[in-house]
């Protein structure tokens, strides 16, 4: 088991910036769904729990959980919404480095989730279709994340190709206008908040890619934010660590002693070879005082 989580570990580690959000995704999905197994053999209502993790449409219930416009983005209602979701991150996150950085990639997806999320509450609000389900409707899913990563990818490289099995090759501009168009044309089906948040993802991957290319990066302050959390952890980690005091004071010590004593025990020799050939009258007062000194040690 500690080898399995130790290959986990590099595998996250050592991957793509998009192979680590699956990891995240995948992982949210694991833990999410053995939590509302668990609470189901207890008789209790689990999915009441992983409300507060989703993002409620209702601005008022929002207000009580906002950190749920960055949590919904990473949890998924099935095995199946998680699989389609990760196999198109999958396939544009590898486009989408060969024209952009690893930030912006993660910049983006939160991005895209956020104005995602945002236009959600925002049609549901303010659009009288949706007030018999506004106080029940909760979104949740990568959806608005991955369709800003696609947008982005199609405004930078419209004429890049595809290859699609039993289509052939389309080019992504008309990939994304597909998708686009589909959430147009599904606003009011029975998963109206999802094709809503879609279309907040694509305009939020148009705003960074043109924004991009006249200078300006919309996923910047995102970046910044995750850099200063980043920062905090890693020192706080740091400052739970044992201090490493290194001592170099005793080494010098010995170094500077064993120096003297060579150089005391050269005088000694000195001395004496002079004492030998001339005499003791022949030693000045201070050679006479270093012989006595050497004698009592």
């Amino acid at each position: 088991m500690g080898s399995f989580i130790t290959d986990l570990k590099n595998s996250f580690n050592k991957g793509n910036i998009y192979i680590q959000f699956i990891y995240i995704n995948a992982g949210v999905f694991i833990v999410t769904s053995l939590l509302g197994i668990l609470w189901m053999l207890f008789n209790r209502n689990g999915a009441f729990v992983l409300q507060y993790l989703e993002l409620p449409a209702w601005t008022l219930q929002f207000v009580k959980q906002p950190w749920s416009l960055l949590t919904y983005m990473f949890m998924h209602a099935g095995i199946l919404h998680l699989l389609f979701n990760m196999l198109w991150l999958y396939w544009f996150g590898q486009m989408f480095l060969s024209l952009f950085s690893a930030k912006h990639f993660r910049g983006l997806y939160l991005l895209g989730g956020i104005c995602g999320g945002l236009l959600y509450m925002i049609a549901y609000n303010v659009f009288p279709y949706f007030s018999d389900s506004l106080y029940y409707s909760y979104l949740l899913g990568a959806s608005a994340s991955v369709l800003a990563i696609v947008v982005a990818t199609a405004v930078r490289a419209p004429e890049y190709r595809v290859n699609f099995m039993f289509i052939g090759t389309v080019r992504l501009k008309y990939v994304a206008l597909f998708m686009v168009v589909t959430d147009l044309l599904f606003m009011t089906s029975g998963n109206a908040g999802g094709h809503i948040a879609h279309l907040g993802g694509a305009l939020a991957g148009w705003w960074f890619a043109s924004g991009l290319s006249r200078g300006h990066d919309a996923t910047s302050w995102i970046n910044r934010c995750l850099d200063c959390f980043s920062e905090g952890l890693s020192f706080r980690r740091q400052s739970k660590r044992p201090k490493m005091k290194v001592h170099y004071g005793d080494k010098a010590k010995d170094y500077d002693y064993n120096a003297r004593k060579k150089q005391q025990s050269e005088e000694i020799d000195r001395i004496l070879d002079k004492l030998k050939k001339s005499g003791y009258n022949s030693l000045t007062t201070e050679e006479k005082k270093s012989l006595f000194d050497a004698s009592k040690k």
